[in-house]
């Protein structure tokens, strides 16, 4: 036993001994540094540092899935996606390819879920059930995710709507251009809206005409007031009607519409407040009113 731990102690020092010869000295400043001089670093050495684990393997796994899983499926699906990611704002610098890759991910990772799950509970149906209802979730969720970021994200444009008018108006009847106008709005508000806006400027500056940036703006966004304004604006152009006429009667007929939304939606108030007073109201007022009563009457007809 002695000499099996003699031996063992032996060992360890001749590695610690190897190990300390090719180390730099410690006393050396430059040779610590050399370390991390980028011009001695490779560039996967660069690539551990500044990108962490879910941008180097994962993201480019699913873009390689969903590359294959693009290139199978027809193009007017692939550019109907592309419309309603550009429609919810592209989140997270969502493309198609990745897109369809999430939905097959997070189809196969509920699926391994749900399996897991009926194993440990021990029934055979239990297992196929909830690999399958996994399956679904994980596969389907992304596009009620895709569906609720398109609607929150029109529901957003068409709120600002009325306002930018009013701010277009405003700066174009002062003597203010439409772009100045449009770069005022980009400035002032932070919404939705002006986002589009701002990317039809960055687009007129890289060589798009204004009027072709206009109208892809219309169309990417989803909203049928903006797309209606939009369109006005171009036809103005086209017949050389001023803009300012244009903007201040889709400025007055934007307040219109917002007026009687608001107003809709007062009036479906009172029908909207029917089911809880129903559900929930009436039956506790029923209880308080005609409980003792029926209590009464049960022991009565008990003795």
């Amino acid at each position: 036993m002695l000499g099996a731990l003699l031996v063992a102690l032996g060992i360890f020092m001749t590695v610690v001994s190897v190990a300390r010869r090719r180390e730099p000295s410690s006393g050396s400043l430059e040779a610590r540094l050399a370390v991390y001089d980028p011009r001695t670093m490779t560039e996967r050495d660069v690539e551990l540092q500044t990108k962490g684990f879910i941008e180097r393997l994962i993201l480019p796994a699913l873009a390689r899935l969903g590359r294959s899983v693009a290139n199978r499926t027809p193009e007017n699906r692939r550019q109907a996606l592309q419309q309603r990611i550009e429609v919810a704002g592209r989140p997270g610098n969502m493309t198609p390819e990745l897109f369809l890759a999430l939905r097959i991910g997070a189809g196969v990772g509920m699926f391994v879920v749900g399996l897991v799950l009926g194993v440990l509970i021990r029934k055979p149906l239990i297992e196929g059930l909830g690999a399958a209802v996994g399956a679904a979730l994980g596969y389907f969720y992304p596009l009620l995710w895709l569906n609720q970021k398109v609607g929150q994200r029109r529901k957003l444009i068409q709120r600002a709507l009325p306002d930018t008018l009013d701010l277009l108006t405003i700066s174009v009847e002062a003597g203010l251009s439409f772009d100045q106008a449009t770069h005022r709005v980009v400035e002032k508000f932070a919404n939705p809206l002006s986002e589009e806006l701002h990317q039809v400027q960055t687009e007129i500056s890289l060589g798009r005409p204004r009027m072709e940036a206009l109208d892809a703006m219309g169309r990417r966004g989803g909203v049928d007031d903006l797309h209606n304004f939009v369109q006005a604006v171009i036809q103005s152009e086209q017949m050389g009607v001023g803009i300012t006429r244009i903007l201040r009667i889709q400025s007055e007929e934007m307040r219109r519409k917002r007026r009687s939304r608001a107003q809709e939606k007062a009036a479906q108030a009172t029908l909207k407040m029917m089911l809880p007073m129903v559900g929930c109201i009436f039956p506790t007022l029923w209880i308080v009113l005609l409980g003792p009563a029926v209590l009464i009457l049960i022991k009565r007809m008990v003795h």
